[in-house]
C-alpha cells in the first residue's frame, strides 16, 4: 500500500520520513524518562532493527488506515460492560461460559487505564528511565478470590466458529497472548493481585448471513487464557540495552520492512 502524508485538512504535505517531536526519539544513555508502549515493545520483539530505527533514529514507518469497525465494536462493548460495572452485576454471557462470582472491575482510574493514546497503565521500570505503558480494554473482578482479571476484546469475520480450544492456536494470534501477558505484567508491577486466567472476548461476524440489511450479526465467545509474565523482565532489559546502544541491531531476516528497505535501496543505486 502506498500512503500519502496529509495535514488535518486532508491536503498532501511533504513526508520527511522522520519524526519531528524530540520526545519521541530516545538518545542512548539519556537520563530523562522515556515511554515505551505495548505496541512498541511488540515491535522490539518482532524486529530489533526496525524498533531501533524508529525509537532511536526517529524513522517513521508509512501510516496505516485505522481499524474503525474494530474500534467501534470495542467502544460499544465498553459501554455495555460499563452498565454492568455501574450496577456491579455479571455480564449476560458470564453464566454461559462458566464465569462465576465475577463482575466488571470498578476503579477511579479505569478510564485513564483504557486510554492508550494519552495515558494507559503506567509502570516505571525500576532502576531505569523507561516507563512502560499500554491501554487495556477491560478489567473484571473475581469477588471470591479478590483478584483482577485482564480482558481483551477482539473482533473478526471468519466462517469458522470460535472455540476456546483452538482460538489461540494459530501463529497470528500469538501476538494476542503477548498483549494479554503485557497487561497482566503491568497490573502486577503496579501492585495489583491478578488472576492467573485472563479472557479474550471475541466477536465473530457472520459472513454467511443471507444479506446485509443494514446490520452485522456477531457470534460472541469468551476464551480463557493462562497468562505468563516470566519472560517479560529479561526482554524489557534486553530492549533497554538496545536503546542505550550506539550500534544498529541486526535485521530479522523474516522482516518484510527490512527486506523492502534493502531491495529498494539496491534498486535506486
Amino acid at each position: 500500500m502506498i500512503s500519502l502524508k496529509r495535514n488535518t485538512k486532508g491536503i498532501p504535505v511533504e513526508a520527511t520520513g522522520l519524526r519531528s517531536r524530540t520526545s519521541s526519539i530516545y538518545v542512548p544513555k539519556q537520563t530523562g524518562t522515556f515511554k515505551i508502549s505495548r505496541s512498541k515493545f511488540n515491535d522490539f520483539l518482532t524486529c530489533k532493527r526496525c524498533f531501533y530505527l524508529d525509537r532511536v533514529k526517529g524513522l517513521v514507518s508509512p501510516s496505516m488506515p485505522g481499524w474503525t469497525l474494530n474500534e467501534t465494536t470495542d467502544r460499544l462493548l465498553k459501554k455495555e460492560f460499563d452498565l454492568c460495572r455501574t450496577k456491579q452485576i455479571p455480564h449476560r454471557l458470564f453464566e454461559e461460559f462458566g464465569i462465576n462470582d465475577v463482575v466488571p472491575f470498578e476503579h477511579a482510574d479505569l478510564d485513564l487505564w483504557r486510554n492508550s493514546l494519552h495515558h494507559g497503565l503506567l509502570y516505571p521500570v525500576e532502576n531505569s528511565n523507561i516507563v512502560l505503558h499500554g491501554g487495556i480494554d477491560d478489567i473484571w473482578f473475581d469477588q471470591l478470590q479478590k483478584k483482577l482479571i485482564v480482558v481483551e476484546y477482539k473482533s473478526q469475520a471468519n466462517s469458522r466458529s470460535v472455540t476456546p480450544n483452538d482460538y489461540l492456536a494459530g501463529t497470528y494470534r500469538q501476538s494476542y497472548k503477548i498483549q494479554l501477558d503485557f497487561y497482566a505484567y503491568l497490573l502486577t508491577k503496579i501492585g495489583f493481585d491478578v488472576s492467573p486466567i485472563g479472557y479474550f472476548y471475541v466477536c465473530n461476524a457472520d459472513r454467511d448471513a443471507p444479506a446485509f440489511n443494514g446490520q452485522m450479526i456477531f457470534e460472541e465467545t469468551i476464551v480463557p487464557y493462562e497468562w505468563n509474565i516470566g519472560w517479560i523482565d529479561p526482554k524489557v532489559w534486553e530492549m533497554i540495552d538496545t536503546l542505550n546502544s550506539h550500534n544498529l541491531p541486526k535485521q530479522n531476516l523474516s522482516c518484510e520492512n527490512c527486506a523492502y528497505s534493502h531491495q529498494r535501496a539496491s534498486m535506486e543505486r
